[in-house]
């Protein structure tokens, strides 16, 4: 099982809509498939050349982990040398802050993960929440941070 294109087209699509709601930053968003393949991608004028690969290491290392990316930030603080690590075997493409969030399906089966980046990064997770909720799929963290809205640059 895998998210559709048109899953993946609308998770991008509501992200944006969400970011531009939200007064954020112009934002990248870009939806793998559970092989780690690009399905869908966006970014919004004056998002800045590097966040098509960064908001790309965010949903890898979402979905190479099998856990979203504000708990590997939570539970690798301390494990600098294993970042560094799994940042090698990725090829550079395993980011660990807050903007890359798994796609599950009502079951609870990983079907892709979506990762953003252009505003803070609890705000850029937040887009991505609200994307795979409009594609009536299960974001996995199911809320954003409670305070995403205070985070800064």
């Amino acid at each position: 099982m895998t998210v559709s294109l048109a899953q993946a087209s609308t998770v991008v699509d509501a992200a944006i809509a969400a970011g531009r709601t939200a007064g954020l930053n112009p934002l990248t968003v870009v939806v793998l498939d559970a092989g780690g393949h690009m399905m869908a991608a966006k970014r919004e004028d004056r998002s800045g050349i590097l966040r098509v690969e960064v908001a790309t290491g965010k949903a890898y290392a979402a979905l190479g982990m099998g856990v979203p990316t504000r708990l590997l930030r939570d539970r690798l603080a301390d494990r600098p040398n294993f970042v560094s690590g799994l940042s090698a075997a990725s090829d550079g493409r395993f980011i660990a802050v807050p903007g890359g969030v798994l796609i599950r399906n009502k079951d609870g089966a990983i079907l892709g993960a979506v990762g953003i980046s252009g505003d803070a990064s609890d705000k850029d997770e937040y887009c991505a929440i609200e994307g795979v909720k409009a594609a009536k799929l299960a974001p996995d963290p199911a809320e954003p941070n409670p305070n995403w809205r205070d985070a800064a640059l």
